[in-house]
């Protein structure tokens, strides 16, 4: 099932037909926020599933054309992000220890949004193409072998970087917890509909070039190890998020006008759009191609505020 919410923040299942309210049959909780509604769900799962399968099959779908998506996970309590995590088509020699940070709920976009980037002195703004799980009950100290019973879902994740902005230990903070830095969606695909998480291809595109474009399989600490590192450390609850790692020779410069679109197997397209007030300019090459190049490091800012 994918599960979403649309126009004034009304759940929904969206099927091949389009978008099924789900709002009669949360009526005991629609007194509550969104992300506290769609968490409450994913809690009670085993309850609420069969009056939505009950609902999809009375049909009443809305085309999509004519509803508004809104993030599925407006403001979860945790969206962890695993850093370093894929062997980058055979350029990494060993294997990564894991290693994570943490983004502000602040940072959620849904599909359609803008990504406005900062006025700060970044060096370059990217957006690694991910996927992401979705935790389905409370999770502490998640051995391996049990980690994909604590998930609910999957969804596509970008997780939007200013580099250049590491200050000592504020990292993570500076590069990787601005504000609209963590569009996701379109929807929650949930787990039953994944045959093997850890075999999808993703791709992202610019303007309509393809940039990042890889399979999971890369990923070098596999969702199980993932999980358990990351709640080795903290409890994650129903409705957080653990994003998984990007391969990063997609990864390019975002700008003034770009139009993003990320897709990955079984779990829709998620398409945010990029506005830079300052209109600063980089070139357009991604890791790989400025490697190629001869380049060194990212790719060099050409104009506008901050430019060399």
């Amino acid at each position: 099932m994918k599960l979403t919410f649309i126009d004034d923040y009304e759940l929904a299942t969206i099927t091949d037909d389009g978008a099924v309210s789900l709002t009669d049959d949360i009526e005991d909780i629609r007194v509550m926020p969104p992300q506290q509604q769609i968490n409450h769900v994913i809690a009670n799962w085993d309850s609420y599933k069969p009056k939505f399968e009950a609902r999809i099959a009375e049909g009443g779908a809305k085309p999509l054309s004519d509803v508004t998506l809104q993030a599925p996970l407006p403001k979860p309590i945790s969206i962890a992000c695993m850093a370093v995590n894929y062997m980058e088509d055979g350029l990494l020699i060993e294997k990564p220890a894991p290693q994570a940070f943490f983004k502000n709920s602040h940072g959620v976009l849904g599909d359609g949004t803008t990504m406005n980037l900062p006025d700060h002195p970044a060096s370059i703004f990217e957006g690694e193409a991910e996927i992401a799980l979705v935790v389905g009950k409370k999770a502490t100290n998640v051995d391996p072998a049990d980690a994909y019973d604590y998930i609910f879902g999957y969804l596509n994740f970008v997780d939007g970087s200013a580099r250049g902005l590491q200050t000592g230990m504020g990292l993570p903070f500076t590069m990787k917890c601005q504000d609209e830095s963590a569009p996701l969606g379109p929807w929650i695909t949930t787990a039953d509909e994944i045959e093997n998480p850890m075999n999808l291809h993703v791709q992202q595109r610019n303007n309509g070039k393809v940039t990042h474009d890889y399979n999971t399989d890369d990923m070098a600490n596999d969702i199980p190890a993932s999980l358990a590192f990351i709640t080795s450390n903290v409890t994650l609850e129903p409705g957080d998020v653990l994003a998984l790692g990007t391969n990063h020779q997609g990864l390019h410069p975002l700008q003034d006008g770009d139009v993003v679109e990320q897709e990955a197997d079984s779990l829709g397209k998620l398409t945010f759009h990029v506005k830079d007030e300052l209109k600063r300019t980089w070139g357009r090459h991604t890791r790989a191609e400025w490697r190629e190049q001869g380049g060194k490091g990212n790719t060099p800012q050409l104009t506008g505020k901050y430019a060399n």
